[in-house]
């Protein structure tokens, strides 16, 4: 595989990813609308592109990380997308979360004009992106996957191929759903702890080892009872993954009646004018309708 690369969207997630690719010696070509992060990767080696297309047109492989569908949409087949300066044979991986059905649509256009497509989310939030251990879940066939693994592991300690292309998002929401009511279900115990005169990083303890363990136990509940709520995956990022799984669930007919509940909890706190908060921040949520603030005992 060339290790020329394209990449497309260098915000929270996207910068430090294609940070990593420089620092595995890839030549990158970099674009995003706002041009700050365009100016951190050039100071790191990468060179700037004027438009998506500019970059598919300079590069085999195009990398998209942007916030949702409409913006993949624009990102790819829009005017100056990356459809528009792709050749033949090019590559376009989306990493992006977004709703599988927009991953097969942008999927169909690219394979349309012969380009390859892979739908490929992450789960890990910006400390993963920044250290290279995201978890990639990726759809699209296994011979365009073959060629472009090696260098998806420079970003991740986990790429699994799952299915066809759009597989990548249902996993990813699938992803979600469970990190989303993992979370809620820890708010809800850390506020009975709390209310009941327990001290939370005391109960965080006693239980971490046993079958409620888990990696959303371990790095968010610490954050919870020390009121660190700074943004790793924000509430109004997490708020739109829910909605999609709602969506698609829809169009499945499939009931998620937990993640419906939980998407009205993440709802509320945007509203509240929390949506930048750290996902940990649903406890907020539970925290206000018991009168009580999960925090160790001074």
């Amino acid at each position: 595989m060339a290790s020329k690369i394209g990449f497309v969207g260098l915000g929270i997630m996207g910068k430090p990813m294609a940070k990593n690719l420089l620092k595995a010696s890839h030549s990158l070509v970099v674009y995003d609308i706002m041009p700050t992060g365009m100016e951190e990767l050039a100071a790191a080696g990468a060179d700037k592109g004027s438009s998506p297309k500019d970059v598919a047109s300079r590069t085999d492989l195009v990398i998209t990380m942007v916030p949702d569908g409409p913006e993949v949409e624009q990102a790819v087949l829009g005017s100056n997308g990356v459809l528009e300066g792709a050749r033949k044979g090019t590559i376009v991986v989306d990493m992006s979360s977004i709703s599988p059905m927009v991953s097969q649509k942008v999927g169909a256009a690219c394979e349309a004009e012969g380009v390859e497509f892979l739908d490929a989310p992450v789960s890990g939030g910006e400390p993963k992106a920044i250290d290279g251990t995201l978890a990639i879940m990726v759809g699209g066939r296994k011979d365009v996957f073959d060629k472009v693994e090696p260098i998806l592991k420079q970003m991740g300690s986990t790429v699994v191929l799952t299915g066809k292309v759009g597989a990548g998002n249902v996993t990813k929401l699938a992803n979600q759903i469970m990190v989303a009511c993992n979370i809620a279900a820890m708010g809800e115990a850390l506020v009975l702890a709390t209310k009941a005169g327990l001290d939370p990083e005391v109960v965080f303890n006693a239980v971490k080892a046993g079958l409620a363990g888990s990696t959303v136990l371990n790095v968010k509940a610490p954050m919870v009872y020390s009121r660190n709520f700074k943004a790793g995956f924000r509430i109004r990022l997490h708020q739109k993954d829910l909605r999609n799984a709602l969506l698609a669930a829809e169009s499945l007919k499939v009931s998620l009646p937990l993640t419906s509940a939980v998407q009205n909890m993440l709802v509320s706190l945007m509203n509240d004018g929390k949506g930048d908060l750290d996902h940990s921040a649903i406890v907020q949520f539970i925290e206000q309708m018991s009168a009580i603030e999960v925090k160790r005992p001074n």
